[in-house]
């Protein structure tokens, strides 16, 4: 196999002995902040890089060797450039910090994750008679990675030059800075026209050690978070001075501390007019916490309001649309999931379709048309429609597509799940959902959808909660989860919560809403009321009395469940003529 390293010895080039004490030195220092997959990934590139298999160092063997994530799709998933880009910072750091006596520069040039070894400064101070001329075997070539930028030409042969020159330490300093600042400028990817959110680093007094270890985990752990959204694209904006043009958000914060308190202050600003759109504070005491449970629960809250479904950067208050590009579309489905009107799912399909014909392997927006189509069956009476007859077969279709092209996007595993469930594949469906939440557990209309289908087949005390979990975060559109709140009570036997949750539900949404409180309201005795619920129904809802015990066997699976439904319903005055539990 062909050694990435000259086997000729060369004066400038430290050997594999010199590279490895020199980065145990690194990882040892206290001030190097690398959490222990970033030194884990350190280690493999440069043990990989010695052992001569460079040229096999790509995103895709990172991911799988380091991170443990395979079929890793590098194009849509940006965690390993977000780490090569942490690693980065913290070797320049190190450098900048501890001075020009060092005997070995390790560095990560940017286009690629092969290091790269100098001899130091000292070094050539110590041995003034070594050679003048860079050898093609002192370079390093790293392996180009399709995906990144490369850097540009000459930039790894100033650091040898300026070395070998022998010049002051200062000016070698300066120089590695310049080099070192240059492979550090920020991997802009719009995304095919996606939301993107820059993140900087959250601001600290300059004094406090512990606060800027809490402001680089926080963002670490925040940065992490945002990416399992796959409907945005996520820049490191400390990978660079300044605020990247190129990404629509920013978001920024500082923290401050009293006694065990910390509070973080964050914002989000639109960079085309710099409008703060959302600000938050957070509060973590570490008397009763560890920092790395305070740095997960912040990063997870700030999360879930910027980039849940129907959060901060999904409003449609927050940005022009236009160009049928995906962050328009996913605004249009969003604002089409708050009004549910024929004319709004129009418009987000129409945006959907044209947005694939332009990119055929989108998988999240393949995803949210699968959605509206399976809405159009779950939905009709709502949208007032006929169900189309290819609707489901369409939904289904749409979201294995999407599942071939990307298996590890929640949101094509909530299309999957609620295709297989509306196809009465129930045990496929909870499979997908629980694939779907552990991909991310802080997207609320996952952990909504799932916990619904948990539900409704029976896994009443499991699915609630994470029903709940969406309520409380205000997720889906209103109403949605506070009715499945009341079917969890209705279930449990408490007719009072489950009366005061559909109540809080919104009743004109879907008139299946109406339904489950006429059923909870005859259950409870109250037949005057739920005579009135029933009688807006048949006023309003004249399709659906007609085909209520077909619409709450599609959504509930065991006959007991239903059961309880239609005996609430029957108190009401519904006259259903079938035994619910044979049919």
């Amino acid at each position: 196999m062909e050694n990435a390293r000259s086997s000729e010895p060369n004066f400038l080039e430290p050997s594999a002995e010199e590279v490895n004490t020199q980065l145990e030195r690194i990882l040892a220092c206290e001030r190097v902040n690398l959490p222990e997959r970033a030194r884990k990934f350190l280690r493999f590139v440069v043990s990989e890089t010695l052992a001569g298999r460079s040229m096999y160092l790509k995103a895709y063997t990172i991911a799988d060797v380091v991170f443990g994530r395979r079929n890793f799709d590098a194009q849509s998933d940006p965690a390993v450039r977000i780490e090569a880009g942490r690693i980065r910072r913290e070797l320049e750091r190190y450098y900048l910090m501890a001075g020009p006596r060092e005997p070995v520069i390790i560095t990560i040039p940017k286009g690629g994750y092969v290091p790269t070894f100098e001899r130091g400064a000292s070094f050539v101070e110590e041995n003034p008679d070594g050679p003048l001329a860079v050898t093609p075997s002192s370079v390093t070539v790293p392996a180009p990675d399709p995906l990144v930028d490369l850097p540009s030409p000459g930039n790894r042969l100033i650091v040898s030059r300026l070395v070998i020159a022998g010049l002051t330490a200062g000016a070698v300093l300066a120089g590695l800075t310049f080099f070192l600042h240059d492979m550090r400028k920020p991997l802009l990817n719009n995304g095919d026209g996606r939301a993107s959110i820059a993140v900087d680093l959250f601001d600290y007094p300059v004094d406090d050690r512990d606060l800027s270890k809490i402001s680089q985990g926080t963002t670490d752990e925040l940065i992490a978070k945002l990416v399992r959204f796959k409907e945005i694209v996520v820049i490191d904006a400390a990978a660079d001075e300044g605020k990247p043009s190129n990404a629509r958000y920013l978001l920024e914060g500082n923290l401050r501390k009293h006694q065990d308190i910390i509070r973080s202050s964050v914002r989000l600003v639109r960079q085309s007019d710099n409008a703060v759109i959302w600000a938050s504070n957070y509060d973590t005491d570490l008397s009763i916490q560890s920092v790395l449970e305070a740095e997960t629960a912040v990063a997870e809250r700030i999360a879930t309001a910027v980039a849940q479904p129907f959060g901060v950067i999904f409003s449609p208050d927050v940005a022009a649309t236009g160009g049928w590009e995906a962050y328009d579309c996913a605004l249009s489905y969003y604002s089409y999931r708050r009004m549910m009107t024929k004319a709004a799912l129009a418009t987000s399909q129409q945006c959907l379709t044209a947005l694939i014909q332009k990119y055929p392997k989108d998988a999240t927006s393949l995803a949210m048309l699968s959605l509206t189509n399976l809405d159009q069956v779950r939905f009709a009476y709502k949208l007032g429609i006929v169900p189309p007859k290819e609707a489901l077969e369409r939904a289904s279709e749409l979201a294995n597509r999407a599942f071939a092209i990307d298996s590890q996007n929640a949101r094509v595993l909530q299309a999957l799940m609620l295709s297989y469930f509306f196809s009465n594949d129930v045990p496929a469906a909870l499979e997908a959902g629980a694939a779907s939440y552990a991909l991310n557990p802080n997207d609320t209309e996952v952990a909504g959808e799932y916990g619904l289908r948990l539900s409704m087949s029976g896994k009443w005390d499991t699915g609630c909660d994470l029903v709940s979990k969406a309520a409380s975060h205000g997720a889906g559109p209103a109403g949605y989860y506070e009715v499945g709140m009341a079917l969890c009570a209705f279930m449990r036997g408490d007719l009072q919560a489950a009366e005061l949750w559909s109540r809080m539900s919104d009743l004109t949404y879907n008139p299946m809403h109406r339904m489950v409180l006429a059923s909870i309201l005859g259950a409870s005795g109250k037949t005057i009321q739920a005579r009135k619920e029933l009688d807006w129904l048949n006023a309003n809802a004249q399709n659906l009395m007609p085909n209520i015990k077909r619409e709450v066997k599609t959504r509930l699976a065991r006959p007991e469940d239903q059961d309880k439904v239609f005996a609430g319903l029957r108190a009401a005055g519904l006259a259903l003529t079938e035994d619910p539990i044979s049919n």
